[in-house]
């Protein structure tokens, strides 16, 4: 069996449970935050135990701090079932003394009539870590060689190794998927985990993100044009016209933004917000968020697609390719308490990843499948940013990257500075 390295949010939950009282771990199911969060534990309650479910539940309207009895560190698995235990742990906290008192993790956001039953926000008492499926460092497929925490602290870099990986076995990554079930498996094993995931959404799980019952089919439908429209800032309008030009069946604007909403509550989709730099001059910028799964083993699934079919396909192997790295910049970035945006202005000048830490530094990022021609379009739209920012006299990125699906090293250009890594290098 094969062996991955200590997850990321291993790292920020510790950090996290070090000054304060109670940390929420929100991520899509079955992407580990029970087996990670089950490490930093002293007890845990399990809250969709159906032995003891109903118990929970009646425990909850009883004797709602009975049920936090336990030794600290004390984890709710899926609390989001019990919405009471946010006000009676947040109680608990302000009663105690030190920290790292609960861990608590959830598989979808509380829903609106749930919410009305949390009465204070848990300002100051808990903290927030987003776990997504694995990255490339993570299951020991990157050489970590080049690490975007030091890039954006300024070290110097000329070169670095990378992980070798074939285009065709990027494809298998990506079918596959981050998810930690399949990153130990091989072969057709390690395909089926995301597309039993897949038929878990759109069967049940998008149901029960707020009560809901909705069509499996139509979900189907839906996440099969979302797998077309990733890495876009298409409209919903622009969602029903795809679904109507390659199905049977068309769904309204509104159950399409009901749909996707329930998606979003269950970390299924992963949408990127737009970046608005300071450029001292009112710029046309889409504010659109662009359209991503929180893994592209998703959009996969829900294409039916193979690794063969990305081989003969390399338009949609570079959106999947591009779906693939937001999530592992995203997850990487979050150790530095960053985040990851996209920008695109009106005139046709776009980045594909803005990365912002938590001191406002930034960093541009292409991402191109590999080769001198689109390594190229990548260096030239890099350096057509960077005249805009130098003709408004704005602050300047800490670095500009290409970001490769193949290569054998990183290294940065003399003739512009500007780093080229394949995604098999980068670490936090």
């Amino acid at each position: 069996m094969k062996e991955y390295r200590k997850r990321i949010a291993d790292e920020i939950l510790d950090e996290k449970l070090s000054y304060i009282g109670a940390v929420l771990v929100e991520g899509p199911k079955w992407c580990g935050k029970t087996t990670t969060c089950e490490q930093h534990a002293k007890s845990v309650l399990y809250i969709s135990d159906p032995d003891r479910h109903e118990y929970y539940l009646e425990m909850a309207g009883a004797k709602i701090s009975e049920l936090l009895k336990g030794k600290s560190p004390r984890l709710f698995d899926e609390w989001q079932d019990i919405p009471e235990l946010w006000d009676a742990i947040r109680f608990s906290v302000d009663h105690s003394d030190g920290d790292r008192h609960f861990i608590l993790t959830g598989s979808a956001v509380v829903p609106e009539e749930k919410r009305k039953k949390i009465r204070h926000s848990g300002t100051g008492r808990f903290a927030w870590v987003r776990m997504r499926p694995m990255t490339l460092w993570e299951s020991g497929e990157s050489s970590g060689e080049v690490s975007l925490a030091k890039l954006m602290d300024g070290e110097a870099f000329d070169a670095a190794s990378s992980r070798k990986i074939e285009l065709d076995e990027l494809a298998t990554i990506m079918c596959r998927g981050g998810w930690p079930a399949a990153v130990v498996k091989n072969g057709r094993a390690a395909l089926n985990v995301a597309q039993d995931y897949f038929a878990a959404v759109s069967e049940s799980d998008i149901s029960r993100a707020d009560g809901i019952p909705r069509d499996p089919a139509r979900v189907r439908r839906l996440l099969r044009s979302y797998a077309r429209l990733q890495g876009t800032q298409s409209s919903i309008v622009a969602i029903r016209r795809d679904i109507v030009a390659n199905d049977t069946d068309s769904l309204s604007e509104d159950t399409i933004y009901s749909y996707l909403n329930a998606l979003e509550r269950i970390f299924v989709i992963d949408n990127v917000r737009a970046w608005t730099p300071s450029l001292r001059a009112k710029e046309a910028i889409r504010s659109s968020d662009t359209r991503y799964f929180v893994d592209p083993s998703i959009a996969a699934a829900a294409l039916a697609a193979t690794p063969g079919d990305l081989m003969k396909d390399l338009r949609s192997f570079g959106c999947f390719f591009e779906t693939l790295c937001m999530r592992d910049l995203r997850t990487y970035m979050e150790v530095q308490r960053g985040y990851v945006f996209r920008y695109h202005d009106k005139t046709g000048l776009e980045c594909d990843a803005v990365l912002e830490d938590a001191k406002g530094r930034y960093a541009l990022v292409e991402m191109k499948l590999g080769g001198d021609r689109l390594i190229h379009e990548g260096v030239a739209s890099l350096n057509a940013y960077l005249r805009l920012v130098e003709s408004r006299n704005a602050p300047q990125p800490v670095f500009r990257m290409v970001v490769t699906a193949v290569g054998d090293y990183a290294y940065r250009r003399k003739e512009d500075g500007i780093i080229v890594c394949p995604l098999s290098a980068l670490r936090p």
